[in-house]
């Protein structure tokens, strides 16, 4: 049975989500890829094990994480099971639904009947009686608000969650889903979504700036741009890189001449610092206080362990930001 490092809670950071009692690690671990049925399982234990031994309580699923969807539940539900036991209360396991995970007009987007319907099966693969967190995945243009927000509601009065969460959402709808929830006295307490030093939405689409008025915490996903802003592909696209294995999200058409040209300069400036890309590119997300976590996907243990050095500098001069907009956005 896994033992846990007796020293996992001294040198990472937490957070408050937002105004509520909930603290995150300002690194969490996210499940997209590399725990699905194609990956290695003893990988994967030595994953959670490297992040929770470094005080990353956070683990990030979705219904249809896999592949196949489905798959990293179930693996987290494995892992859980066999050496995690003792643990439980120590973690926040968080899970979501919203896009398409089984036939039929049920299995996709924002209905009670999905919703509900998922997070019974996102227990039954974890082997869990309920979740930390569980978040609708993406807006619905046809699903009434009212519903969405009532199904979130109704996992929490039922015991199957203990806060939501709301993923990929823009400023406008999140306020009005917001004011649903606190009508409801449902505890959201959470935004996840994309964003990066290279993809900048939530700054223009109302998001950060509503979850800070509101008091919502932000967790980020896909911090390092799918791995661009590492030094991973300041040389090319190595052989063992997620392009080409793994094509669905990166492509190698993403890595354009322009782009690799940014990577390096952005590069340059992490050396000024003294940090690698990647720890400027996590530091940067969590310079000014209003992104609670970032997640992190990882295929080796030691990457985690690299990402974790980004909390010791995330303060950021005037000019180093500056600079860092200019090669960024052009």
């Amino acid at each position: 049975m896994y033992q846990a490092s007796s020293t996992r809670y001294q040198d990472m950071k937490y957070a408050r989500c937002g105004n509520s009692g909930l603290q995150l690690p300002s690194v969490s671990l996210g499940f997209w890829h590399n725990f699905g049925d194609i990956a290695s399982y003893e990988n994967m234990k030595q994953l959670c094990f490297t992040a929770f031994d470094n005080g990353i309580t956070h683990f990030d699923l979705a219904n249809n994480y896999g592949p196949a969807p489905g798959s990293a539940e179930k693996n987290l539900g494995l892992i859980l099971k066999e050496n995690f036991g003792s643990y439980r209360d120590e973690l926040i396991i968080s899970t979501k639904a919203g896009y398409d995970m089984w036939e039929g007009p049920y299995g996709n987007w924002g209905s009670r009947k999905y919703l509900l319907a998922s997070l019974d099966q996102s227990l039954q693969r974890m082997g869990l009686d309920y979740v930390d967190i569980f978040y609708h995945h993406r807006m619905d243009p046809e699903t009434p608000l009212e519903e969405t927000m009532g199904a979130l509601a109704q996992a929490v009065a039922c015991g199957k969650a203990l806060y939501v969460g709301l993923s990929n959402y823009d400023g406008e709808t999140l306020e009005k889903a917001a004011r649903i929830l606190e009508e409801l006295h449902c505890p959201f307490i959470i935004n996840q979504n994309r964003y990066s030093i290279f993809d900048r939405t939530i700054e223009q689409n109302g998001l950060k700036e509503t979850s800070e008025k509101l008091k919502k915490g932000i967790i980020s996903f896909s911090p390092l741009a799918q791995g661009m802003l590492t030094d991973r592909y300041l040389g090319g696209i190595p052989e063992d890189s997620r392009i080409k294995a793994d094509g669905r999200f990166l492509k190698a058409s993403s890595l354009t001449q322009e782009r690799l040209s940014q990577v390096q300069k952005l590069n340059e400036i992490a050396k000024t610092r003294g940090q690698t890309l990647a720890e400027m590119a996590l530091g940067w997300i969590l310079r000014d206080g209003l992104v609670t976590s970032v997640l992190i996907g990882a295929s080796k243990p030691s990457q985690i362990l690299d990402n974790i050095g980004a909390l010791r500098n995330t303060s950021f001069t005037k000019e180093e930001l500056n600079l860092i907009d200019t090669v960024a956005l052009g």
